[in-house]
């Protein structure tokens, strides 16, 4: 069993915001840079998005979006899932 970094690497990475045709998840990158924002991938590990409902890659893409993308050269990068807020 891989950990850490070689583990990282070893992961089926897949975009969470686009399908691919046979309607699972596309495969994490895309093939060429442009200015327009809704082409930005939201990545996560496969296992991952598996476990995700609906509502959290909406939620997790919609946010990723919504962020200025490549501010200093660097990726942007957000959390997959939110805090959950503590009720009184």
């Amino acid at each position: 069993m891989a950990t850490g970094l070689k583990k990282w690497f070893q992961e089926d990475w897949v975009d969470i915001g686009r399908k691919n045709k046979k309607g699972g998840f596309a495969k994490c990158g895309r093939k060429k840079a442009s200015t327009k924002r809704k082409g930005y991938p939201k990545c996560v590990p496969r296992t991952k998005a598996m476990s995700m409902t609906k509502a959290e890659r909406a939620s997790a893409v919609k946010r990723k979006r919504a962020k200025a993308q490549g501010v200093g050269g660097k990726p942007t990068n957000v959390k997959t899932f939110t805090k959950k807020k503590k009720r009184r």
